[in-house]
């Protein structure tokens, strides 16, 4: 057997994100986001659920804290809500939401945990969204004003700031209308994906100008790599290609780190008459350079073009692609290799989630055997420390998640926690894995 060593500055840390535990929804002055409203769309949420309270750490979040600190982890991922800190996206902004983050963030100080917080992960005040949200190039004049509120009242109380998380599922919400805001518009959605990277430069820039001593800043983009699932089958290469550089992490990096949208991408919205507006200067601006990149993996997925119906039939049922049921591990091997072979990259990297979601038992004397989600994080973590010993910088690992929670169009039917969440009592019991990872982090490997 093998042992797993992971260096001593190693940061181990578990995630969460705001609309998906917050909860509060409509509590202190916060306005709606676009998730509130998308899941009030009957059909779009399975089985109807909705994040008004989900797990409720606006309330509970030392009772959340207290659990970190027994598991032993040295950051949290969470991010704020741009509609509790200005319920109407710009204009006046709500103190009580600033005093929410503020006494989250001295708690973690007070527990030695370091802050790791995303600006925006997916939830758009509402407000903005019926201006036009991300499609309206001013969202880069709102996004710098609501970054600038941040950076104001939290700055280096913030260790690790992240500008967006997973640009995808904007690009998805204005697109194809699985997730919020649920509009399906390709050519919309690609002006969205461009001021949205330009919002990231911009705020980059701020950043700089701060010259904050202990803080660091860079942007997550998840990578589920698609590979051919028949090797040489013309239709499977496309299909692959078509997913990673036109609809997946292809349409972020390319601009993120080498400061061009791809010639086949151009040529692609060329044809289909989508090429989004840009100003200039905007890929200069786009490609600051970062303190560190965010990846977040789950899976790699392999295309076979004959099974496409079946799984868009399954997408729009209420499914989700991090259910799918076989996991490929080794992709995150390739991807990290990737990243240094393909993008160039010179800069830290960070693993700012990865997960499973899986099914459990109860045994008869309480405890939550989740023994799949052990072995997952096992092969994840395995393959990450081969790429480690190659040579690669990867300077940290957060785990989604620290709780059941809301998970987008799957409500809550997905368990990704490392504690089971009661949605009708709010009581959480750690699982298996809680105490598994507990071990690897007091160990520094497994």
């Amino acid at each position: 057997m093998t042992y797993v060593k992971f260096p001593e500055n190693f940061i181990w840390g578990v995630a969460t994100a705001a609309a998906q535990v917050e909860g509060a929804a409509f509590e202190d002055g916060r306005g709606p986001s676009i998730w509130d409203m998308f899941s009030r769309i009957p059909g779009k949420i399975k089985n109807g659920d909705i994040p008004d309270v989900t797990c409720d750490e606006y309330h509970r979040y030392e009772e959340d804290v207290r659990l970190m600190k027994e598991l032993g982890v040295k950051s949290y991922r969470f991010s704020f809500s741009w509609s509790r800190i200005l319920p109407d996206g710009t204009g006046k902004v709500n103190q009580a939401g600033l005093d929410y983050y503020r006494r989250l963030l001295a708690c973690l100080k007070e527990n030695g945990i370091m802050a790791n917080a995303t600006m925006y992960h997916w939830d758009l005040p509402y407000a903005l969204q019926i201006q036009g949200g991300f499609g309206n190039r001013k969202i880069v004049e709102w996004f710098k004003n609501y970054a600038r509120i941040l950076f104001d009242n939290f700055g280096e109380d913030v260790d690790i700031w992240v500008t967006v998380n997973e640009p995808i599922a904007t690009f998805i919400g204005y697109a194809d209308g699985i997730m919020a805001p649920g509009l399906a518009d390709e050519k919309y959605a690609r002006q969205c994906i461009h001021n949205l990277l330009v919002c990231h430069g911009e705020v980059v820039k701020m950043f700089r100008e701060r010259n904050y001593k202990h803080s660091k800043i860079g942007i997550v983009v998840d990578i589920w790599h698609h590979y051919a699932e028949r090797p040489g089958n013309p239709d499977d290469e496309k299909m692959a290609f078509t997913n990673n550089e036109f609809r997946g992490y292809g349409m972020f990096l390319n601009p993120l780190f080498l400061g061009c949208y791809t010639e086949e991408l151009m040529e692609y919205m060329k044809a289909h008459d989508m090429v989004p507006h840009m100003e200039a200067g905007d890929l200069e601006t786009i490609c600051r350079k970062m303190d560190f990149y965010g990846l977040n993996f789950y899976n790699g997925l392999f295309d076979n073009a004959d099974k496409v119906i079946q799984t868009e039939e399954g997408e729009h049922a209420g499914g989700n692609v991090q259910a799918r049921p076989v996991y490929y591990e080794e992709a995150l091997y390739h991807v990290l290799h990737m990243l240094i072979d393909k993008y160039h990259l010179d800069i830290p990297v960070y693993i700012t989630e990865n997960g499973y979601a899986c099914s459990e038992e109860t045994a008869e004397d309480g405890r939550i055997n989740d023994q799949y989600r052990i072995q997952y994080l096992k092969n994840v973590l395995g393959w990450l420390h081969k790429a480690m010993e190659d040579g690669i910088q990867v300077k940290g690992y957060w785990l989604w998640s620290l709780i059941d929670n809301f998970e987008w169009s799957a409500g809550f039917s997905l368990k990704y926690g490392l504690c089971h969440t009661d949605f009708e009592t709010l009581k959480r019991t750690p699982k298996e894995s809680y105490y598994w990872y507990q071990n690897v982090i007091r160990n520094n490997g497994f």
